[in-house]
C-alpha cells in the first residue's frame, strides 16, 4: 500500500486555440503599449508640443531658443529643459527667457533663490510674434512665427533700477553692429534694437554707438572672468565672494533662433558660458515655467527620472524574467483533480486517504493478515477447518521445509499485529508479501 495512491493522475486540458507565438506576440505588444503609456504620462510626452511659437528653449520659431539649447548640448553641456519649479534652484547655469508681461516678483524670487547655487542668464523679450496663417505662409512648419512689431518687457519687481528701451538702430536703417568680449557681429536684418540703462550695468556687449545689449549686474560679488571681459568698471566693492553672476542679455537677437543663424552668435556663447563659471560638460537649465509650460512632478514622473529610473528599470526587468519563466513552464496545463474520482482505483485511493486522515492505519493489519493467510492456505491445500493458529503452524512447517533460513510466518504476523507506526506497518506488510511469494511460487 503506497501513499502515492491517494491522488488520481491529472487530466490534460484540450488543445489551446492560440499558438505559443500568438500568445507571446499579444503579451509583448500589450506590455510595450502599457509601458509607453506610463512613460508618456510620467514624462509629459504626447500631451501637446511645447513648440508653440513662443520665446523659450522649446520654441523653433525666430523668437525661440531651441537653436541655443541644441548648440550648447552639441558642445558637451548637460542641457535640460526645466518644467518643474523645484528644479530651478539646482546648481548649474539657469537660462531665463520670461515673456514681456511676466511677473517681475516671480523672476526676482527665482533669481534670488539660486544666487549661491549657480549663475543666471536672463534674456529679455523684444518681438511681438504671431503664427502665420495658411494665406500668409503655405509651407509654414510647426512653431514658425511672423514678427509683428516690438515691445520692451514690463517686469516690475525685478531689477527696478535698470531701464530697458526699444528703438531704431540708427538713422540710415542699417543693421546693428555689436561688439564686446573680444568678438563682433551684426544683428539679423532688423531695424529695431533693445538696450538697457543703469548704474549697476557692467557692459559685456554694446552696439557701435555704445548702447548696452548685454551686461553683468554689479551686485557686490566677485566675478573675475566676466569683469575682465566687461567694458565698464565696478561701481561697488566686493562684499560676498560666494555669489554667482547674474547676466542680462537685453537684445534677444544675440542668442535667439533668429540670431543663432550667424556664426558670431555661436562664438559669443563659446565665450560667455565659460566666463559665467560653467565648466565644460556642466549643467545648463532652460526654464519653461515662466512661459506657461510648467508642471508638477507626480510619483509616476519621478519613476522615470534619475535616480529612481534605475529602480524602475530593475522592476521592469524582474517582471520580464517572471513572465518569461511563466511562458516557458514545463508541460501542458492540467485540469484540477476531482474531489471524488471515478472507477475502482479511485475508490481504493479515496478509501486509503480516508483511513490515513482518520489516523487508524494500524486497523488494516488484521484484515490484511487474514487475507494473506487464506491465500497461503489455498496455495498449500490446507483444510479449511483449521483454526488460525493451526493454519499458521502448518504454514511455518511448509516454509521451514522449503526455506529453512526464512523468518517464520508467525514471527512476521506478530510484528504486523504489534506495529502502530505507518513505517513499521509497511515494512511488516512487505515482509509478509515476500514470504507469500516464496511459498506460492
Amino acid at each position: 500500500m503506497s501513499a502515492g495512491a491517494i491522488t488520481a493522475e491529472p487530466v490534460a486540458v484540450g488543445a489551446n486555440p492560440f499558438t505559443r507565438r500568438a500568445v507571446l506576440a499579444i503579451v509583448l505588444i500589450g506590455s510595450v503599449l502599457f509601458l509607453a503609456l506610463l512613460w508618456m504620462i510620467g514624462t509629459g510626452s504626447g500631451m501637446g508640443s511645447a513648440n508653440n511659437g513662443e520665446a523659450h528653449a522649446a520654441g523653433k520659431g525666430l523668437t525661440g531658443y531651441a537653436a541655443m539649447a541644441d548648440y550648447l548640448e552639441r558642445r558637451g553641456y548637460a542641457v535640460r529643459k526645466v518644467r518643474n519649479e523645484g528644479a530651478l534652484a539646482e546648481s548649474g547655469l539657469l537660462v531665463l527667457t520670461p515673456p514681456a508681461f511676466a511677473d517681475g516678483k516671480e523672476i526676482e524670487k527665482i533669481v534670488s533663490a539660486r544666487r549661491y547655487e549657480g549663475p543666471t542668464l536672463v534674456i529679455t523679450p523684444k518681438w511681438i510674434s504671431a503664427k502665420p496663417t495658411q494665406d500668409q505662409e503655405k509651407d509654414a512648419k510647426e512653431g514658425w512665427v511672423r514678427l509683428n512689431g516690438t515691445m520692451p518687457p514690463h517686469w516690475e519687481g525685478f531689477l527696478d533700477d535698470v531701464g530697458v528701451e526699444v528703438g531704431k538702430v540708427d538713422a540710415n536703417g542699417q543693421s546693428a553692429k555689436w561688439g564686446g568680449m573680444g568678438l563682433s557681429g551684426t544683428l539679423p536684418g532688423s531695424d529695431a534694437l533693445l538696450w538697457g540703462k543703469g548704474r549697476r550695468l557692467m557692459p559685456l556687449i554694446t552696439e557701435q554707438d555704445g548702447r548696452i545689449l548685454a551686461a553683468l549686474i554689479d551686485d557686490g560679488g566677485n566675478y573675475p572672468k566676466l569683469e575682465r571681459l566687461a567694458r565698464g568698471f565696478r561701481q561697488s566693492e566686493v562684499e560676498d565672494e560666494d555669489l554667482y553672476p547674474l547676466v542680462v542679455v537685453f537684445e534677444p537677437d544675440l542668442l535667439d533662433n533668429y540670431g543663432m543663424a550667424s556664426l558670431s552668435s555661436a562664438r559669443l556663447l563659446d565665450v560667455l558660458i565659460p566666463a559665467m563659471e560653467v565648466d565644460k560638460g556642466g549643467p545648463v537649465l532652460f526654464d519653461l515655467t515662466l512661459n506657461g509650460l510648467g508642471r508638477s512632478d507626480s510619483l509616476l514622473t519621478l519613476a522615470f527620472t534619475p535616480p529612481f529610473l534605475a529602480a524602475t528599470l530593475c522592476l521592469l526587468m524582474a517582471a520580464v524574467i517572471i513572465g518569461w519563466r511563466a511562458f516557458l513552464r514545463f508541460g501542458p496545463p492540467f485540469a484540477p483533480d476531482r474531489a471524488i474520482a471515478f472507477g475502482k482505483r479511485a475508490l481504493v485511493a479515496n478509501s486509503a486517504g480516508l483511513v490515513r486522515r482518520s489516523g487508524r492505519l494500524h486497523l488494516l493489519s488484521g484484515p490484511y493478515l487474514e487475507r494473506a493467510r487464506e491465500r497461503l492456505g489455498q496455495a498449500l491445500a490446507l483444510p479449511r477447518t483449521l483454526d488460525p493458529d493451526q493454519a499458521a503452524a502448518a504454514i511455518d512447517r511448509a516454509l521451514a521445509s522449503r526455506h529453512p533460513d526464512a523468518e517464520p510466518f508467525t514471527a512476521v504476523t506478530a510484528r504486523l499485529k504489534a506495529a502502530r507506526r505507518p513505517h513499521d506497518l509497511l515494512k511488516a506488510a512487505r515482509d509478509l508479501h515476500a514470504l507469500e511469494r516464496m511459498l506460492i511460487r
